[in-house]
């Protein structure tokens, strides 16, 4: 009988338990797909004020447990849930976690950061031992989880416990690196000695990113093309050098989509349900969004949806810089999220002074994103870059036509209809400028006025495929080949 692979997921956010963006949709999707391969996995994160809060069924298994950090032990409880088979472990200090956010108040990150998420490195390798879960990959998801490798090597090391894991560092969003002045490290436990060029130091900070760059089995990102740009300095974040390094370790593996949670066949948070067979019901999910955010009826006028963090990554200024040529298109425009304040009071502005043709709601609702993604008649995500992204891929299940900039994994999953009308599944362009965005946005809305046409578009979109079950199985390939890796301390000069 095959041994099961057992996999450790250790993760800062994990839907629906606790969420700020696209990492948390992964942490909670990636684990169930892979138990229905035969895998046993066990995601670990922080016990959050919001997480308390909910009804999850969440209960005590582990009391009076020690992490050493720095010179101090602190003590931690271990709390548990099982969902769909995967078991869900809790790390919870309140001194770290009982806050109103995750990471941060709108107006700054949390200062004790850096200890915050040492201290989940840490709880995690000793919250595994205390359950008796040894396993055969670590797989640690951006910079709050990156120094568990680096523990592994140098604080863990002759753990008997330990001594065959292997890890894997997925790299969501390279531009959060973790970095903190280096007066914090030996309060982590981490001597001077690693704050060189070839270690943790970075541009004289200290860098959690670097960590699990460094000292992981591998290096994944979340999609192919992102994988390939991060080797760039356009999109390296100045760890390029240090990447093309370890370049032979690194590998781009798509994230998936929950069908189960977005797909307008079973959606309990629309209107209409509705799929391939029959697509009335989006045309009733469009007239329900139109009313909710108060815009002007009009099923023969294209609608835009936007759900995004608000920053100059994602492109926003353009969107806003556009609203007026947008309105003149006959569109319509509604935007939901949350982000950087200058976006909340331009977006604000915009939607006082066109009221019936451009909605914004600056908050986290999940059902109105939902409600989004079936009305709209396209999104639009014109991204500076973008590591993955997955609106795009729940927009395409809802014959909702994404409108993208070539980048990442937008690059990877959307096929532009102006070039291959027979494959296309959206719209794309290539600069983010406003001129190459609104030169997509017409060609668009030229196709949609066209009904023939756009139906069997929106018919090629629901068609596609990026069930996490694709995912699951790169990663359990990934998982295997780094199995006979071993550990080295990598150094570059770069």
């Amino acid at each position: 009988m095959t041994k099961k692979l057992k996999i450790l997921l250790a993760s800062s956010e994990v839907a629906p338990f606790a969420k700020t963006g696209g990492l948390a949709d992964v942490a909670g999707s990636l684990p169930s797909a892979l138990q229905e391969m035969d895998c046993e996995v066990s995601v670990f994160l922080p016990f959050y004020r919001h997480t308390k809060t909910q009804d999850l069924n969440i209960k005590l298994v582990k009391r009076g447990l020690k992490a050493e950090l720095g010179h101090w032990d602190f003590d931690f409880s271990l709390f548990h849930t099982k969902r769909e088979g995967v078991d869900f472990y809790f790390i919870d200090k309140e001194e770290y976690y009982d806050r109103d956010f995750l990471y941060g108040t709108p107006q700054g990150d949390y200062p004790d950061n850096a200890k915050r998420f040492a201290f989940f490195a840490n709880a995690v390798l000793t919250g595994a031992q205390a359950i008796n879960f040894k396993p055969d990959i670590i797989h640690c998801n951006d910079w709050q989880s990156a120094l568990i490798p680096f523990y592994i090597k140098y604080k863990f090391q002759n753990s008997d416990f330990l001594k065959h894991a292997k890890t894997l560092f997925t790299v969501h969003n390279l531009a959060y690196q973790g970095l903190f002045e280096k007066d914090i490290m030996p309060e982590l436990g981490i001597g001077y000695e690693f704050f060189t060029p070839d270690t943790l130091e970075f541009w004289d900070k200290f860098s959690f990113m670097k960590a699990g760059i460094l000292y992981s089995n591998a290096i994944s990102t979340v999609s192919a093309g992102y994988a390939r740009e991060i080797l760039t300095k356009e999109f390296g974040c100045g760890l390029d050098g240090l990447l093309n390094v370890r370049k032979n370790d690194l590998y781009g593996v798509l994230n998936g989509v929950d069908y189960s949670e977005w797909n307008p066949k079973v959606d309990r948070y629309i209107k209409a349900k509705y799929d391939e067979t029959s697509l009335e019901g989006k045309e009733i999910c469009k007239k329900d969004l139109l009313s909710e955010m108060k815009l002007s009826p009009g099923a023969d006028k294209p609608l835009l949806g936007v759900i995004s963090r608000l920053a100059a990554q994602k492109g926003i200024d353009i969107i806003a810089d556009c609203a007026e040529a947008i309105t003149k298109l006959g569109a319509s425009l509604v935007i939901l999220g949350t982000g950087d304040e200058k976006y909340h009071k331009i977006l604000t502005a915009l939607a006082k002074k066109y009221p019936k043709t451009i909605a914004v709601k600056i908050a986290f609702d999940n059902s109105l994103a939902h409600k989004i993604e079936a009305g709209s008649d396209m999104f639009l995500m014109p991204s500076r870059y973008e590591p993955c992204g997955l609106n795009q891929m729940y927009s395409l299940k809802y014959a909702t036509i994404p409108l993208v900039r070539a980048t990442g994994g937008l690059d990877d999953t959307i096929i532009d209809y102006t070039k291959d009308p027979k494959n296309a599944n959206g719209f794309k362009f290539n600069e983010a400028e406003i001129s190459d965005f609104m030169d997509a946005l017409k060609r668009a809305v030229s196709v949609y006025k066209n009904k023939k046409q756009w139906h069997s578009l929106m018919l090629k979109a629901m068609s596609e495929d990026f069930s996490w079950g694709h995912s699951a199985k790169e990663y359990i390939k990934l998982y295997k080949k780094i199995q006979g890796a071993r550990c080295e301390k990598y150094c570059a000069s770069y």
